[in-house]
């Protein structure tokens, strides 16, 4: 009784601020229209949920109508800062008014600072520098294969790359070669050869596919957030290690989504205090508010990689390089990573006291990165989400059972606890 109380004052003090905070203007297309035009004028590869989003403020959002949300996808955790941080909307107006874009054709006098800073805050030797996670991962298969040939002296064209089960790095034809997921792989063949994937979270099958001497690496997501925040048992990660330096296999470790203090730590493998040979970032790296990717190794690795053997266009760019500088300082000098950790441990609590463990099966995640499994008799997680943007709340289902729910790490206690408060009122009151 008194949680509910607690919930309800919540609510009603908040309600005031839903109002007269985003007042589009009386000109303004409504949601109604602007999702009929995106229907007929762009590509249907998305099934977005019916709401449309026309201003962002930290861990706010508000419709075309001026509905005010709490943003519980942050960008598929590339607002990991928040909406229109003011530091790094600071940063991207004064770099882009400098130089914002050369090509790696010439030096730039930003890339650098970006690389040494990257290098060691994350205690590598190198940099490669790309724009979104696909291409960061994908650069980490092309560094592991040449590798296998210059260094493990692989036979030309016979190199193996492992992954694992249900694994989510994108949508490119090597992302769709690694998958396991038919809707992300069916009527886009043939695919690129050599790749093979084994059960998550399984040093046993990890260990036999290693002894292979064709083995040349082997990517994983230290948490597989798409396919429904799944955490690895503890000493798994400590497991990959060993076995990678073992059998002499190139370990990569997909932070793109888990990275950046989103689990509660700086990255999730810190959690067993391991050093992965690759390490692949994006998404916050570019503050939410420009592409920046890439991956990091140390020199005996990153060596291989030679002038013209991979590239792009805009990594490394000076204004994506100096956004990536300003969301490093961001989440050290706002203590992100920790508020990330108690947040977390917050709101995994209010789910596993109060929710209804007949319709929630299973509450689990580390910092702000978590999801909740449905209970398939009573609902279907996209039926919750639906309800839950009606409460002033929007997330995503990542399965037909799963929801997920990564607010910005800038969230606060009172926010956290309001939201929790929805989140369960909503679930709750489905019987």
């Amino acid at each position: 009784m008194l949680s509910t109380l607690r919930g309800t004052i919540r609510l009603i003090q908040n309600e005031s601020l839903k109002k007269n905070v985003f007042s589009p203007s009386k000109r303004s297309t409504s949601s109604k229209e602007i999702i009929q035009r995106e229907k007929q004028y762009v590509a249907q590869n998305y099934h977005p949920l019916p709401v449309v989003l026309a201003k962002g403020e930290g861990v706010f959002v508000w419709d075309a109508e001026g509905n005010r949300y709490f943003d519980f996808l942050s960008g598929y955790s590339a607002n990991n800062f928040g909406h229109c941080h003011p530091k790094i909307i600071e940063t991207l107006i004064e770099q882009s008014k400098i130089l914002h874009h050369t090509s790696r054709a010439f030096y730039n006098n930003v890339l650098s600072d970006f690389s040494k800073q990257l290098t060691e805050y994350f205690g590598y030797e190198r940099f490669l520098p790309m724009n979104t996670g696909v291409e960061a991962c994908e650069t980490s298969v092309k560094i592991s294969r040449k590798w296998g040939y210059t260094k493990k002296n692989i036979a030309p064209d016979e190199a193996k790359f492992l992954f694992a089960t249900n694994n989510f790095w994108g949508r490119s034809l090597a992302a769709c070669s690694a998958s396991t997921t038919p809707e992300t792989f069916q009527g886009f063949g043939p695919f690129l050869p050599g790749f093979q994937c084994i059960p998550y979270d399984d040093l046993t099958a990890l260990e036999i596919a290693v002894q292979d001497p064709l083995v040349c690496g082997f990517m994983i997501e230290p948490i597989q957030a798409e396919s429904g925040v799944i955490v690895p048992s503890e000493g798994y990660l400590k497991g990959v290690r060993a076995i990678c330096s073992m059998y002499n296999v190139l370990w990569s470790a997909d932070e793109v989504q888990t990275g950046m203090g989103r689990t509660g730590k700086r990255l999730a493998v810190d959690y067993e205090n391991v050093l992965p040979d690759i390490l692949i970032l994006g998404k916050a790296l570019g503050g939410g508010v420009y592409p920046v990717s890439g991956c990091l190794a140390n020199d005996i690795v990153m060596s291989v990689i030679k002038p013209g053997t991979h590239g792009s266009t805009f990594g490394g760019n000076p204004l994506g390089s100096k956004i990536g500088m300003r969301a490093i300082e961001v989440l050290q000098e706002e203590n992100l990573s920790e508020n990330s950790f108690k947040m977390g441990e917050i709101f995994r609590k209010e789910l596993n006291d109060r929710l209804n463990k007949k319709i929630v099966i299973t509450v689990r995640g580390k910092g702000l990165l978590n999801a909740v499994v449905i209970n398939p008799n009573y609902a279907k997680a996209w039926d919750i989400c639906l309800k839950l943007k009606d409460k002033g709340l929007i997330c995503k289902q990542t399965r037909d059972d799963i929801i997920r729910f990564s607010p910005p790490l800038i969230i606060n206690k009172d926010q956290i606890l309001e939201s929790a408060d929805i989140i369960i009122d909503t679930i709750n009151g489905l019987i």
